[in-house]
């Protein structure tokens, strides 16, 4: 890898080191801070970001055909992730959506911007920025319907919960109010609508969706220092596995084989395939206080497997030609 690229990894570890070294002396309370700060993040700060990204999609100009290799397996697999754990009756009700969203989320942003940009110029970095622009449209949304949906279920079967109908008419309501829905639903139908994103409204917007990717990083730090990684080292290297491994593998073949995929863009979709796992798999899983210590490790981990997997499927690619 790159020098500059280097760099970006060192400096994600730093700002999470300062979150756990904050974490660890108590420097801003104990576990309800934690909790108070991912509620931010997640009700204001990501929001503020996903409203603006797909209100401003030129949906004119996006790749179809290599977003369809990417995200077509990516959904896949996340759907199987999520299926072998529902057969685990032990987890709570939300878990087996965390694990399905910790396996397939990777850190486009941080990560996967500088990294594509190194590699490939623009031609790369167009194909990635469309990969981004619908990733948390696809996946968090497929994520917040099934744990909404198992939410429900369990509700139902302890005697909680409503009558059918009106047990998927609240979920159905849950869903379309969650905050990652929400605000990505309101920016498409104002593209479609083609109304323009007004100086000041941007210029707020674009302030508080700037605070996500720091916000997170800090929140990793926390995490560790507030819930550990004891017990969930397992969990969270089979995470990375299905990450880093089997997902990227999975839009190799789909995209090569059966798309017919190559040069730049299969690159740029199998390398998007193996990035680690996104810090909005965290975020995800402090919204439903399930998995996090799991997600948090699972985050770490397979950061770090970065620097061996990145040379590794780049040398898979140039064998491929």
């Amino acid at each position: 890898m790159t020098s500059e690229l280097w760099i970006k990894l060192l400096v994600l570890f730093v700002v999470v080191a300062m979150g756990w070294t904050a974490g660890r002396t108590r420097l801003l309370g104990g576990g309800d801070t934690v909790r108070v700060l991912s509620n931010l993040a997640f009700y204001l700060f990501t929001p503020a970001l996903l409203f603006r990204a797909t209100a401003r999609i030129d949906f004119a100009t996006m790749p179809w055909g290599t977003l369809l290799a990417f995200f077509g397996p990516a959904v896949v697999w996340m759907l199987v992730v999520y299926a072998v754990n529902k057969r685990n009756a032990r987890l709570e009700p939300a878990a087996p959506a965390v694990r399905a969203i910790s396996a397939s989320f990777g850190n486009t942003v941080q990560l996967g911007l500088p990294f594509v940009a190194a590699l490939y110029g623009d031609p790369g970095l167009s194909i990635h920025v469309a990969i981004i622009s619908l990733h948390a449209l696809t996946l968090m949304s497929l994520a917040t319907l099934l744990v909404e949906l198992d939410i429900a279920r369990a509700a139902h079967h302890a005697g909680q919960g409503a009558a059918l109908m009106t047990t998927l008419a609240q979920t159905a309501r849950s869903t379309l109010i969650h905050p990652v829905i929400l605000p990505v639903m309101a920016g498409l139908i104002w593209n479609l609508l083609g109304l323009p994103i007004w100086p000041l409204l941007d210029a707020g917007l674009q302030m508080l969706g700037s605070a996500v990717v720091p916000m997170c990083l800090v929140l990793i730090g926390l995490s560790l220092a507030h819930y550990g990684i004891k017990g969930a080292v397992n969990i969270a290297l089979l995470l990375t596995v299905g990450k880093m491994l089997c997902l990227p593998l999975l839009v190799l073949a789909v995209g090569h084989w059966l798309l017919g995929e190559s040069g730049v863009p299969l690159a740029v979709i199998v390398l998007g395939a193996a990035l680690p796992v996104g810090s909005n798999a965290l975020l995800f899983a402090q919204r439903y206080q399930a998995q996090e210590a799991q997600a948090t490790a699972a985050i770490v981990i397979s950061t770090l497997a970065f620097v061996v997997m990145a040379p590794a499927w780049l040398t898979v690619l140039a064998w491929l030609g």
